[in-house]
């Protein structure tokens, strides 16, 4: 009987490696992509040795000393992100807290203001996924969502403009919060940080994130690694409606 519980624990300790591994590498096409590299450059190492390739050999040897550690350090922001698919995606609440008209209109109310004097800003609205481990590193606010302190947050010079703000329901959770920046190629490649950092949560969270441009005042949605433009009301009140029902 011992044996057969040692058995399968082993098995489900094998089975939870696999897995982790698989969501790890999975989640980032960069980081599979250099994998795979890696385990080429591996195998070709190999046949070196195989058919007495000894100067190819000796080159990849020591090549492959270092590779690693060129791989981790190159591909950091991607293994983070990499980690937060593996964790944050199933960190899901059974129900969302989706926020009232009121919060809605507050919330479209000062975009279009921030929008108006070209003031940039980052509003995440949380949905299923839990942003907590978000908030936890930001400055925690956990008050009633009005345009006057939207606006104030991201007025600039004031302590709290940089970074985002991440409301649940009906509350402002915290200001402050920064995301792991997208490495996507699918859009312009001067696009801005904030625009880079709404994808990046986009891409690991079921959450909605409004942006709004610094230099042009132009209004953003991003939701699922996919940015919409928004800029007038009727737009904006339109996704919110479709995303806090």
């Amino acid at each position: 009987m011992d044996k057969w519980l040692l058995i399968l624990l082993d098995g489900y300790i094998v089975w939870m490696i696999t897995f982790f591994l698989l969501s790890f590498f999975l989640s980032s096409k960069r980081v599979f992509r250099m994998l795979l590299l890696l385990i080429f450059i591996y195998v070709i190492a190999l046949g070196a040795k195989r058919l007495g390739l000894e100067l190819s050999a000796r080159i990849l040897d020591y090549s492959l000393e270092y590779l690693p550690l060129m791989f981790v350090v190159i591909l950091a922001p991607d293994i983070r992100k990499s980690f937060e698919s593996a964790f944050v995606i199933d960190n899901k609440r059974d129900v969302a807290t989706m926020g009232s008209t009121e919060t809605k209109q507050h919330i479209v109310e000062a975009v279009s203001y921030l929008s108006s004097q070209n003031i940039g800003a980052l509003i995440t609205i949380e949905k299923h996924s839990s942003l907590d481990q978000y908030a936890e590193r930001a400055i925690m606010m956990n008050s009633q969502v009005s345009k006057e302190l939207l606006v104030n947050i991201f007025t600039p010079l004031t302590p709290l403009h940089d970074g985002a703000v991440i409301i649940r329901g009906d509350t402002i959770r915290c200001a402050g919060a920064y995301y792991v920046l997208s490495e996507t190629n699918k859009y312009d490649k001067t696009m801005g940080s904030r625009h880079r950092a709404a994808l990046g949560i986009s891409e690991v969270s079921d959450s909605l994130t409004i942006v709004v441009s610094e230099e042009t005042g132009t209004i953003s949605i991003v939701i699922e690694g996919i940015m919409l433009k928004a800029n007038d009301k009727e737009k904006i009140y339109e996704y919110l409606n479709m995303f806090m029902k």
